[in-house]
Protein backbone atom coordinates (compact mmCIF):
# COMPACT_ATOMS: atom_id res chain seq x y z
CA UNK A 1 0.00 0.00 0.00
CA UNK A 2 1.06 3.57 -0.62
CA UNK A 3 -0.53 6.86 0.32
CA UNK A 4 -0.77 9.70 -2.17
CA UNK A 5 -1.71 13.26 -1.28
CA UNK A 6 -3.47 16.00 -3.19
CA UNK A 7 -2.66 19.40 -1.73
CA UNK A 8 -3.59 22.90 -2.77
CA UNK A 9 -5.61 25.96 -1.86
CA UNK A 10 -9.29 26.78 -1.87
CA UNK A 11 -9.72 30.38 -3.01
CA UNK A 12 -13.08 31.98 -2.27
CA UNK A 13 -14.55 33.74 -5.31
CA UNK A 14 -17.63 34.77 -3.32
CA UNK A 15 -18.59 34.78 0.34
CA UNK A 16 -18.68 31.33 1.96
CA UNK A 17 -21.04 30.20 4.70
CA UNK A 18 -20.65 26.88 6.51
CA UNK A 19 -22.70 27.05 9.68
CA UNK A 20 -21.20 26.47 13.09
CA UNK A 21 -24.07 26.93 15.52
CA UNK A 22 -24.03 29.13 18.60
CA UNK A 23 -25.04 28.34 22.16
CA UNK A 24 -25.91 31.92 23.01
CA UNK A 25 -28.17 34.52 21.47
CA UNK A 26 -26.58 37.95 21.34
CA UNK A 27 -28.83 41.01 21.05
CA UNK A 28 -27.85 42.80 17.86
CA UNK A 29 -25.47 39.97 16.96
CA UNK A 30 -25.21 37.81 13.86
CA UNK A 31 -28.03 35.29 13.55
CA UNK A 32 -26.23 32.65 11.49
CA UNK A 33 -22.53 32.26 12.25
CA UNK A 34 -19.84 30.36 10.36
CA UNK A 35 -17.98 27.47 11.94
CA UNK A 36 -14.76 28.49 13.71
CA UNK A 37 -11.86 26.79 15.42
CA UNK A 38 -12.53 26.90 19.16
CA UNK A 39 -8.92 27.77 19.98
CA UNK A 40 -8.20 30.46 17.37
CA UNK A 41 -11.75 31.73 16.70
CA UNK A 42 -10.87 31.66 13.00
CA UNK A 43 -13.08 30.06 10.32
CA UNK A 44 -12.15 26.81 8.61
CA UNK A 45 -13.70 24.45 6.10
CA UNK A 46 -14.51 21.05 7.67
CA UNK A 47 -13.14 18.12 5.71
CA UNK A 48 -16.55 16.48 6.03
CA UNK A 49 -18.18 19.41 4.20
CA UNK A 50 -15.78 19.21 1.26
CA UNK A 51 -15.86 15.42 1.09
CA UNK A 52 -19.65 15.29 1.29
CA UNK A 53 -20.03 17.84 -1.49
CA UNK A 54 -17.54 15.98 -3.69
CA UNK A 55 -19.38 12.70 -3.19
CA UNK A 56 -22.83 14.16 -3.78
CA UNK A 57 -21.80 15.78 -7.07
CA UNK A 58 -20.00 12.65 -8.26
CA UNK A 59 -23.12 10.57 -7.61
CA UNK A 60 -25.03 12.98 -9.82
CA UNK A 61 -22.28 12.99 -12.43
CA UNK A 62 -22.21 9.18 -12.66
CA UNK A 63 -26.01 8.90 -12.71
CA UNK A 64 -26.17 7.04 -9.39
CA UNK A 65 -28.67 9.25 -7.57
CA UNK A 66 -31.79 7.62 -8.96
CA UNK A 67 -30.86 4.19 -7.68
CA UNK A 68 -30.88 5.15 -4.01
CA UNK A 69 -34.24 6.95 -3.73
CA UNK A 70 -32.44 10.08 -2.56
CA UNK A 71 -30.17 8.33 -0.06
CA UNK A 72 -26.41 7.88 -0.19
CA UNK A 73 -25.30 5.40 -2.86
CA UNK A 74 -24.14 2.08 -1.34
CA UNK A 75 -22.92 -1.39 -2.29
CA UNK A 76 -26.40 -2.89 -2.14
CA UNK A 77 -27.26 -0.91 -5.27
CA UNK A 78 -24.28 -2.07 -7.35
CA UNK A 79 -26.28 -4.91 -8.94
CA UNK A 80 -28.65 -2.36 -10.45
CA UNK A 81 -25.86 -0.43 -12.20
CA UNK A 82 -25.28 -1.14 -15.92
CA UNK A 83 -21.92 -2.76 -16.59
CA UNK A 84 -20.31 0.25 -18.35
CA UNK A 85 -20.95 2.43 -15.25
CA UNK A 86 -20.22 -0.20 -12.59
CA UNK A 87 -16.46 0.41 -12.41
CA UNK A 88 -16.97 4.11 -11.67
CA UNK A 89 -19.57 3.26 -9.03
CA UNK A 90 -17.22 0.77 -7.39
CA UNK A 91 -14.33 3.26 -7.35
CA UNK A 92 -16.61 5.86 -5.78
CA UNK A 93 -17.46 3.44 -2.95
CA UNK A 94 -13.80 2.57 -2.47
CA UNK A 95 -12.79 6.24 -2.28
CA UNK A 96 -15.62 7.66 -0.20
CA UNK A 97 -16.78 4.64 1.77
CA UNK A 98 -19.90 2.52 1.65
CA UNK A 99 -23.25 4.10 2.43
CA UNK A 100 -24.31 1.28 4.77
CA UNK A 101 -22.99 -1.78 6.60
CA UNK A 102 -22.44 -4.68 4.21
CA UNK A 103 -20.52 -7.81 5.24
CA UNK A 104 -20.16 -8.77 1.57
CA UNK A 105 -18.40 -5.50 0.72
CA UNK A 106 -15.25 -5.53 2.83
CA UNK A 107 -13.55 -2.42 1.44
CA UNK A 108 -11.66 0.10 3.53
CA UNK A 109 -12.36 3.74 2.77
CA UNK A 110 -9.45 4.94 0.66
CA UNK A 111 -9.85 8.72 0.90
CA UNK A 112 -9.59 11.08 3.85
CA UNK A 113 -10.15 14.82 3.56
CA UNK A 114 -8.60 17.06 6.19
CA UNK A 115 -10.04 20.27 7.57
CA UNK A 116 -8.96 23.21 5.40
CA UNK A 117 -7.34 25.91 7.53
CA UNK A 118 -6.63 29.51 6.62
CA UNK A 119 -3.57 29.96 4.39
CA UNK A 120 -0.60 31.90 5.69
CA UNK A 121 -1.22 34.48 2.96
CA UNK A 122 -4.40 35.54 4.77
CA UNK A 123 -2.36 36.52 7.83
CA UNK A 124 0.49 38.04 5.82
CA UNK A 125 -1.94 40.33 4.00
CA UNK A 126 -4.00 40.94 7.15
CA UNK A 127 -7.20 40.00 5.33
CA UNK A 128 -10.52 40.05 7.13
CA UNK A 129 -12.00 36.59 7.61
CA UNK A 130 -15.57 37.53 8.49
CA UNK A 131 -18.32 39.72 7.09
CA UNK A 132 -21.99 40.21 7.97
CA UNK A 133 -24.35 39.78 5.03
CA UNK A 134 -27.77 41.36 5.56
CA UNK A 135 -30.72 39.49 4.08
CA UNK A 136 -34.48 39.83 4.20
CA UNK A 137 -37.71 38.69 2.59
CA UNK A 138 -39.62 40.97 0.23
CA UNK A 139 -43.38 41.28 0.82
CA UNK A 140 -44.83 40.62 -2.64
CA UNK A 141 -47.82 42.93 -2.17
CA UNK A 142 -46.22 45.84 -0.31
CA UNK A 143 -42.79 45.65 -1.90
CA UNK A 144 -41.20 46.14 1.52
CA UNK A 145 -38.45 44.21 3.29
CA UNK A 146 -39.47 41.95 6.16
CA UNK A 147 -37.70 39.66 8.63
CA UNK A 148 -34.20 41.16 8.32
CA UNK A 149 -31.36 38.91 9.45
CA UNK A 150 -27.59 38.76 9.33
CA UNK A 151 -25.61 35.84 7.97
CA UNK A 152 -21.89 35.61 8.64
CA UNK A 153 -19.67 34.75 5.68
CA UNK A 154 -15.98 34.34 5.00
CA UNK A 155 -15.41 37.03 2.34
CA UNK A 156 -14.17 36.55 -1.21
CA UNK A 157 -10.40 36.53 -1.61
CA UNK A 158 -9.68 34.46 1.48
CA UNK A 159 -7.74 31.23 0.88
CA UNK A 160 -7.64 27.91 2.76
CA UNK A 161 -5.10 25.09 2.51
CA UNK A 162 -6.61 21.69 1.74
CA UNK A 163 -5.20 18.17 1.80
CA UNK A 164 -6.72 14.95 0.44
CA UNK A 165 -5.01 11.64 1.17
CA UNK A 166 -5.70 8.38 -0.66
CA UNK A 167 -4.63 4.86 0.28
CA UNK A 168 -3.76 2.94 -2.89
CA UNK A 169 -3.75 -0.83 -2.52
CA UNK A 170 -2.04 -3.21 -4.92
CA UNK A 171 -5.29 -4.07 -6.71
CA UNK A 172 -6.44 -0.44 -7.04
CA UNK A 173 -6.39 1.71 -10.17
CA UNK A 174 -4.43 4.76 -8.99
CA UNK A 175 -5.03 6.71 -12.20
CA UNK A 176 -8.79 6.18 -11.90
CA UNK A 177 -8.74 7.35 -8.29
CA UNK A 178 -6.84 10.51 -9.23
CA UNK A 179 -9.16 11.21 -12.15
CA UNK A 180 -12.22 10.85 -9.91
CA UNK A 181 -10.82 13.27 -7.33
CA UNK A 182 -9.96 15.81 -10.04
CA UNK A 183 -13.46 15.49 -11.52
CA UNK A 184 -15.00 16.01 -8.08
CA UNK A 185 -13.00 19.20 -7.52
CA UNK A 186 -14.02 20.45 -10.97
CA UNK A 187 -17.67 19.80 -10.15
CA UNK A 188 -17.40 21.72 -6.87
CA UNK A 189 -15.85 24.64 -8.75
CA UNK A 190 -18.76 24.63 -11.18
CA UNK A 191 -21.32 24.38 -8.37
CA UNK A 192 -20.69 25.76 -4.87
CA UNK A 193 -19.43 24.87 -1.42
CA UNK A 194 -21.32 25.38 1.83
CA UNK A 195 -24.82 26.82 2.13
CA UNK A 196 -26.95 29.31 0.21
CA UNK A 197 -25.37 28.53 -3.15
CA UNK A 198 -28.51 29.64 -5.00
CA UNK A 199 -27.87 33.13 -3.60
CA UNK A 200 -24.34 33.25 -4.97
CA UNK A 201 -22.51 31.98 -1.89
CA UNK A 202 -19.70 29.45 -1.97
CA UNK A 203 -18.10 29.97 -5.38
CA UNK A 204 -14.56 28.58 -5.08
CA UNK A 205 -11.46 27.76 -7.11
CA UNK A 206 -8.95 25.02 -6.29
CA UNK A 207 -5.50 26.42 -7.01
CA UNK A 208 -1.82 25.48 -6.60
CA UNK A 209 -2.72 21.80 -6.78
CA UNK A 210 -0.16 19.00 -6.75
CA UNK A 211 0.06 15.26 -6.14
CA UNK A 212 2.76 13.74 -3.95
CA UNK A 213 3.60 10.45 -2.25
Amino acid sequence: MKIITRKGQIELLSGLHIGGGDDTMKIGGIDNQVIKDVNTDKPYIPGSSLKGKMRSLLEWNHRLVGYGDGGVFHSGLLEKIPQPDKEDALNLLKLFGNGKSDKNFAQITRMSVGDALLSQEVFDRNLKTSEAKYENVINRQKGTAENPRQTERVPAGVKFDFSIRIKVLEEDDEAAFKAMVEKALELVENDYLGGNGSRGYGRVAFTNRSWSE
